[in-house]
């Protein structure tokens, strides 16, 4: 028996600060945790003072633009695991967010979601500190690269002619059968560029969860734009 689906947003105004927020708790991260997992390896490569390699941009792109789940296992090594994507994010500020060792189950909140995009799309400036320009732009290229079938969730926002880049996740729970359905990205919506993720588990079915997702979007970025 369960209460029903439970569904969290967060949107961010990139050029004014102006946040929203509703619902709250604690997800399951799905597939969004992709971008965690290449953020890490990004930092790693810095620290290193290397480029990535070609296996490693290989896994990289099949991970972010096909959400690929062997490439995102390969990479999860390189990484260290939940122990190094935890350190990356205690650097990233990302305090709710607690790697799992399956790397689907990890947690986070809609919040973190959003604090993470803030450090990838925002104008360059302070995420200098942590991740510099040209890895920030190439993460954000393969998330406006994502395959048309994984485009749902924040895309629908987008004002025409502006697809936008995202990272969806999506999961039946063993135990219960119900979907996990969360949807990250950045768009531009109403002219205004935000920062948008929904978090959301609980659903009878994916379809159900997307359309759910979608929703609470809109409301996320109607809220920020005073139309509601």
């Amino acid at each position: 028996m369960t209460d029903g689906p439970r569904v969290s947003a967060a949107a961010l105004d990139l050029a004014s600060g102006e946040t929203y927020t509703s619902g709250e708790g604690v997800f399951v991260t799905a597939s969004v945790v992709k971008v965690d997992i290449l953020t890490a390896l990004l930092l790693r490569s810095r620290d290193a003072g290397r480029d990535l390699t070609a296996a490693e941009r290989a896994h990289a792109e099949a991970m972010i633009v096909r959400s690929d789940n062997d490439a995102a296992t390969a990479l999860w090594q390189v990484v260290g695991r939940a122990a190094g994507l935890d350190a990356a994010c205690d650097r990233l500020g990302l305090t709710r967010t607690v790697a799992d060792a399956r790397w689907g189950l990890t947690r986070t909140t809609a919040g973190d979601r959003v604090a993470l995009l803030r450090l990838l799309f925002a104008p360059d400036g302070d995420a200098d500190a942590v991740l510099d320009a040209p890895a920030r732009a190439y993460l954000r290229g393969l998330m406006e690269r994502v395959v048309p079938e994984q485009a749902w969730g924040v895309p629908v926002l987008a004002d025409p002619g502006n697809g936008g880049a995202v990272k969806n996740g999506w999961l039946p729970r063993d135990a219960t059968g119900l979907w996990v359905v969360n949807s990250t990205g950045c768009v531009t919506a109403g002219g205004r560029v935000c920062a948008v993720a929904v978090l959301s588990d609980g659903h009878a079915s994916m379809a159900e969860g997307v359309a759910r997702v979608e929703e609470a979007a809109w409301e996320a970025v109607d809220v920020l734009a005073g139309r509601s």
